[in-house]
């Protein structure tokens, strides 16, 4: 026997083996820590995952911008970012915050469980990365610090808040003629609240771990017309995890967005009702074919998927067929 041989075949099995058992370390970004929803949901997501073959390590941060570098640095394998974040890493599922894509977080439900089906796993990959599922954070609603601020012309000059990590943002202050002023998802509630700026966009999910109510006082107000969909994405590197891991994980978190959806809308009906101000009915025309001029300009600059732009656009006149885009081609894209 060839005792050398041996050794070297051994060894080469308990590599196999300790790599296989190797805890898979995925960074969480939640803005409460460990006693924030997502990072609830990310535990049970941890003890989902042992049924697929893997064996997590939640790292929690409330610093977004450390976690994704930190992901692309491979000292995590996996991470939990919102979207917009996410965008860098697969611009499909990147762009399902694109301005006024997705109406109303009903229907975000029911393309994040379209986009759940195998169908899609194509556009899941992008290089070493893999989108293992999307989950809704809610409407992003316009915060003012002052409701005399109700229309977009009223807005020109006003000091907004963008995710400086967000070319979108940027390109539609400019359009409206307001003053960006830079911002991270850390900071831009602060810079709300201390007067900073006049105007931020924000899901209902943040209002009371943010302390919004600061920022709009007794003059400020929510305007009540939704002006995209905020996402969190799951994204893991293939490699670090077992054969068929991503579609095992995109179906079972397709099971929990009536609970994220439950969560959610809970969270907005907790805000007190005089903050929020709607939009007459008659200025809402004028509102969707702005974001929808602004959404097709940054399609052809290249900020949004144009494939997920179909697919949104698809979706927008199932759900509502007489709506006038239906009947209009710009974002049918080949």
């Amino acid at each position: 026997m060839n005792w050398s041989k041996t050794l070297l075949m051994s060894a080469g099995l308990m590599t196999a083996v300790s790599a296989a058992q190797a805890k898979q370390v995925m960074c969480v970004f939640d803005l409460v820590g460990k006693n924030g929803d997502v990072y609830a949901l990310m535990k049970d997501y941890q003890l989902a995952a042992k049924q697929w073959g893997a064996d997590i390590e939640l790292k929690v941060g409330q610093n977004e911008s450390v976690i994704a570098e930190d992901f692309k640095a491979g000292k995590c394998d996996a991470v939990s970012i919102t979207g917009m974040r996410g965008r860098q890493f697969n611009n499909f599922t990147g762009s399902l915050d694109a301005i006024g894509a997705i109406s109303n977080l009903n229907l975000a439900v029911k393309v994040m469980q379209g986009l759940a089906s195998p169908t899609f796993a194509k556009y899941m990959k992008n290089g070493n990365y893999e989108v293992v599922g999307v989950v809704p954070v809610g409407d992003a609603y316009l915060m003012v610090r002052d409701r005399n601020i109700n229309t977009v012309a009223k807005a020109a000059g006003k000091k907004i808040a963008v995710l400086d990590y967000d070319q979108a943002q940027k390109i539609m202050v400019q359009q409206i003629g307001a003053q960006a002023v830079s911002a991270d998802v850390t900071n831009f509630g602060s810079k709300f609240n201390n007067g900073q700026v006049d105007i931020i966009g924000a899901p209902a999910a943040v209002f009371r771990p943010l302390e919004l109510h600061k920022g709009l006082g007794t003059t400020g107000a929510i305007v009540n017309y939704p002006i995209l969909q905020v996402t969190g994405n799951l994204i893991i590197r293939p490699d670090k995890f077992p054969a068929g891991y991503g579609q095992k994980s995109r179906d079972w978190i397709k099971t929990q967005l009536p609970r994220a959806n439950n969560i959610l809308g809970k969270m907005k009906a907790d805000i007190p009702a005089k903050y929020w101000m709607n939009v007459p009915a008659a200025d809402r025309p004028g509102y969707q074919k702005l974001m929808r001029e602004s959404r097709i300009a940054l399609t052809k600059q290249g900020v949004y998927n144009k494939q997920m732009m179909k697919l949104l656009w698809q979706f927008r006149c199932k759900n509502e067929p007489s709506n006038f885009e239906c009947s209009l081609q710009d974002e049918n894209y080949k």
